[in-house]
C-alpha cells in the first residue's frame, strides 16, 4: 500500500493529528532531532515492550507536524474539529491537564489587585492562577444539598449580590459539576452575568461528556459561558493530562488568554496526548451517544442491585437537592449504618481488587467512564454485596442516615476580598509576622500561614491568611483523624498547621 493509500485507508480527514503522525512513523525518516529515545529505537529492554509503540509517535516540532504554540497544520486542524464537535468557537487543546486552562483563564482575566468572583471550593489550579496573577478572589457561599452534606453549586441570588456588591469584578468563574457529579443548567448564571457585562467562564473538568445525552445535563458552552475548560482525560477517554480550553463570544481577551497557554504550557508538548484529544473527539462524534447510553445501561445494574442492600447505598438526586443533576458516571456509596466511613469502605473495596477515585469521611467515590464495560460493573456489585452483607451483618439496628457535619462548610456569607499570597513565608516575613507551627487544638482566632488541601479532590479548605474559625478546626480535626492525605500542608498527618498570630498582607482584606 503506497503513502496516499495509507493516509485515506485510515480516514486522514477524521484525526488528522493522529494520521500525520502515523504517516511520519510509517515513512521511516531519519531522526536528526528531540526527542532523544529516536522513535522508542533506545528505549530500556525492561520497558521496550509497553513503551517503544507510543514513542514511534513522540514527535516535537518538526516540518509538517505543525506547533501548538502557533498552530497553522494538523494541530489547528484538529483543535478546529474539537471545537466543531463541542460547540465552541476556539478551542485549544491542553498537554497540562485542566490545570493549564484554569491558569490561561484566571490569568487572561485578573491582572494584579484585579477582583474575580468564584465558588469557595473550587480547584487548587484556580487559586495558584489568582496568586500568580496578583489577583484577589470573592468566595461566594456554598449551598448544602441536605440528603448528602454536600455543597454544590451556587444560588442566582448570591451571584447577583456579589456582582451588586464588587462591580469592579472582572468576571465569575464557577465550577460544574463538583467533584461527585452534582451538576446544574449553567443558562441563567450566564445570563445573570451578561446581564451586568462580566464574563462568565467554568472549570467543567468533570463534565467534557455534558450535552452528549439527554440524562445529562447541557454544556456550559451549550449555556452560553465564554471560557470553558474541561479535562478530556477523566470521562472520555484522552490520555492522562489531556484537557481542552473552549472560548466563545467577544467579552474574553482571547489573545491574551493565548499569550498565558504559551507562558504555562510546555515548549515541548507530548504529540501522543494531543492525538490521543484529536482521536478522542473523533471517538465521542462517531460512538458517544452508543457508548454513553451503553455506559448508563450497565449502571442501571448496580442501582437495581443497591436496591437489596442493607447497609450500603448510592449517593442519589433526593427531593429538595439543591443541584439540577447528579452525573450517572460519578457514584457516591456510603455506609447507612455508619459503621464504616469512605476511608475505611474504600480500603475494603481495594481488598477486592476494586480501586476508587477518592473516599472522604462519609462516601467513597467510583468513577465510571465511555470506557467502562458490564464487568467492570459487575465486580464492584459482587465486591458491595459481599461488604453489605459483612456489614449488615453486625448491625444491631438500622439508623437513619446523617450526613458528616464535615461536608457542612465552614464559611457561608460571601467573603471578603481575598489575596492568595504566591509565597506566605515571604509575605509575612515582610510584614513582620512570626510564622509558628501550632496543635490544631489551638490554632482558633490564629491566620493560617499554609494552604490545606485534602487531595483528592484537591479543592483547598484552608488558604493562607484566613482567620481560623472552630468549625475550620473541627473539620481539619476530622479529616486528620479519617486517614485524609493533604498537599499543601508541610505536616502529612495534619495535627498541626503554620499560622501567624495576627492577620498580613493574604488575608481578608
Amino acid at each position: 500500500m503506497t503513502h496516499s493509500n495509507k493516509s485515506a485507508a485510515r480516514g486522514a480527514s477524521d484525526a488528522p493529528l493522529l494520521e500525520a503522525l502515523l504517516d511520519y512513523r510509517d515513512r521511516k525518516l531519519g531522526s536528526y532531532h528531540v526527542p532523544g529515545h529516536k522513535g522508542g529505537q533506545g528505549v530500556h529492554a525492561l520497558g521496550a515492550e509497553w513503551f517503544r509503540s507510543i514513542m514511534e509517535l513522540d514527535y516535537t516540532e518538526i516540518t509538517g507536524l505543525d506547533d501548538l504554540h502557533h498552530a497553522t497544520g494538523v494541530i489547528r486542524q484538529a483543535e478546529e474539529r474539537a471545537a466543531a464537535c463541542f460547540g465552541a468557537e476556539e478551542t485549544h487543546f491542553l498537554v497540562g491537564g485542566s490545570t493549564a486552562g484554569n491558569l490561561a483563564l484566571v490569568m487572561g482575566l485578573c491582572g494584579p489587585g484585579e477582583l474575580l468572583i468564584l465558588p469557595r471550593n473550587v480547584h487548587k489550579s484556580v487559586l495558584n492562577g489568582i496568586a500568580l496573577a496578583g489577583a484577589r478572589c470573592v468566595f461566594l457561599p456554598g449551598r448544602v444539598d441536605p440528603a448528602s452534606g454536600l455543597t454544590a453549586g451556587v444560588r442566582p441570588e448570591d451571584l447577583q449580590k456579589a456582582l451588586e456588591r464588587y462591580p469592579e469584578a472582572k468576571g465569575v468563574l464557577l465550577t460544574n459539576p463538583n467533584y461527585y457529579g452534582m451538576a446544574d443548567d449553567l443558562s441563567e448564571a450566564v445570563r445573570l452575568v451578561h446581564d451586568y457585562g462580566k464574563p462568565i467562564v467554568v472549570d467543567e473538568a468533570h463534565g467534557a461528556h455534558f450535552g452528549f445525552h439527554p440524562a445529562l445535563p447541557p454544556s456550559a458552552i451549550a449555556c452560553g459561558a465564554d471560557g470553558v475548560v474541561q479535562s478530556t482525560h477523566k470521562l472520555l477517554t484522552a490520555m492522562t493530562m489531556g484537557a481542552m480550553l473552549h472560548l466563545q463570544g467577544d467579552r474574553l481577551n482571547r489573545p491574551r488568554i493565548r499569550r498565558v497557554l504559551s507562558t504555562v504550557q510546555s515548549s515541548s508538548p507530548s504529540y501522543p496526548i494531543m492525538a490521543s484529544l484529536d482521536l478522542s473527539r473523533l471517538q465521542l462524534e462517531t460512538e458517544g451517544r452508543f457508548l454513553l447510553e451503553r455506559g448508563i445501561a450497565f449502571l442501571n445494574r448496580l442501582e437495581q442491585a443497591a436496591e437489596g442492600w442493607k447497609a450500603l447505598a448510592l449517593l442519589s438526586r433526593e427531593a429538595g437537592a439543591v443541584y439540577g443533576f447528579l452525573d450517572p458516571f460519578k457514584r457516591g456509596i456510603y455506609d447507612t449504618s455508619g459503621s464504616l466511613g469512605g476511608y475505611q469502605l474504600q480500603e475494603k473495596l481495594e481488598a477486592h481488587g476494586c480501586m476508587t477515585e477518592l473516599a472522604d469521611p462519609t462516601y467513597v467515590l467510583c468513577l465510571f467512564s465511555l470506557a467502562s464495560t458490564e464487568n467492570d460493573v459487575e465486580r464492584l456489585i459482587d465486591a458491595l454485596t459481599s461488604l453489605d452483607a459483612e456489614i449488615a451483618g453486625g448491625m444491631q439496628e438500622k439508623r437513619t442516615f446523617l450526613p458528616n457535619l464535615l461536608e457542612i462548610p465552614p464559611v457561608f456569607e460571601l467573603s471578603d476580598p481575598i489575596t492568595i499570597p504566591w509565597d506566605a513565608e515571604e509575605v509575612y516575613s515582610k510584614a513582620g509576622r512570626t510564622i509558628e507551627r501550632v496543635p490544631l487544638a489551638e490554632a482558633v482566632g490564629c491566620y493560617a500561614a499554609e494552604m490545606v488541601i485534602p487531595y483528592p479532590p484537591g479543592i483547598p479548605l484552608l488558604y493562607p491568611g484566613e482567620r481560623i474559625t472552630e468549625a475550620m478546626k473541627e473539620a481539619l480535626l476530622l479529616l486528620s483523624r479519617s486517614g485524609a492525605r493533604f498537599q499543601g500542608s508541610e505536616e502529612e498527618g495534619l495535627t498541626g498547621l503554620a499560622i501567624t498570630r495576627e492577620p498580613a498582607y493574604g488575608g481578608t482584606s
